[in-house]
């Protein structure tokens, strides 16, 4: 076997780039996948003296042809693929009282159906392999619901349902299937926010605490731990009580 080839979308920055470059700093082959063509081969040249690579793939995952092309070039240049992070995604917010289904349709086309092009070709290599490790990033805001985040929200508990039915489906295939649930990062993304982000996380701490969750063997990825831990709570509250408390912090 030749080094560990690792692709991960929406690597241009934030979360994903910052676990290109753990990886690649752990020796793996990293592919890195995003819109930004001179983004990621900035981040390329920047990576060249670790043990490791990130060779740039520059991909719109909301194209499903591109996305089965882009595993095809993988496999033709490595041979193999050892893991998966569909990691690209977006915020867009929305209040209820301002709902727009456009704003509902972008959110699912980028989070959800961005992932599911990818997963596609993924899955039918893993399959073919014998083996091979998915992880779909979704976030702690997919446990219940939040205030403006009908959309983003939503998609994010979508993945989350996702990941769990194909954990049970393709244990036999040899592809183990994780979920990576996140609280607040620091990345250019909540750098938009106009809102308290409570335990906001930096990127590379992020990072960290993925790679070590990609090596056990447990389904979920949820950091950081206290604020993860308290909307684990959150999630098993009777409705009565929930609406109860969220309306308190609205």
């Amino acid at each position: 076997m030749n080094k560990k080839v690792v692709w991960i979308t929406g690597a241009s920055q934030g979360i994903g780039k910052a676990l290109a470059w753990a990886m690649a700093e752990q020796g793996t082959h990293v592919v890195a996948s995003a819109r930004s063509r001179e983004n990621l081969e900035q981040l390329a040249q920047e990576s060249s003296n670790l043990s490791g690579c990130i060779e740039p793939l520059p991909l719109d995952v909301t194209d499903a042809q591109a996305c089965s092309q882009a595993i095809m070039q993988i496999m033709n240049k490595h041979g193999q693929l050892d893991q998966a992070v569909l990691n690209a995604g977006t915020f867009f917010p929305m209040k209820g009282n301002e709902f727009r289904a456009e704003t509902v349709r972008r959110q699912m086309d980028i989070n959800v159906m961005g992932v599911c092009n990818c997963l596609e070709p993924v899955i039918e290599v893993m399959k073919k392999q014998g083996r091979g490790v998915i992880a779909i990033n979704a976030s702690l805001s997919g446990y219940r619901g939040l205030p403006k985040a009908a959309a983003y929200g939503a998609s994010k508990a979508a993945l989350i349902n996702m990941a769990e039915c194909l954990k049970l489906e393709l244990h036999g295939n040899g592809i183990d299937v994780k979920v990576i649930n996140p609280g607040f990062v620091k990345t250019p993304l909540t750098d938009k926010n106009k809102f308290p982000m409570p335990f906001l996380t930096p990127a590379d701490k992020a990072a960290q605490a993925i790679i070590k969750g990609l090596s056990r063997s447990g389904f979920e990825i949820r950091f950081p731990f206290i604020f993860a831990s308290l909307l684990h709570l959150m999630k098993i509250l009777p409705y009565c009580m929930y609406f109860f408390l969220m309306g308190r912090a609205n």
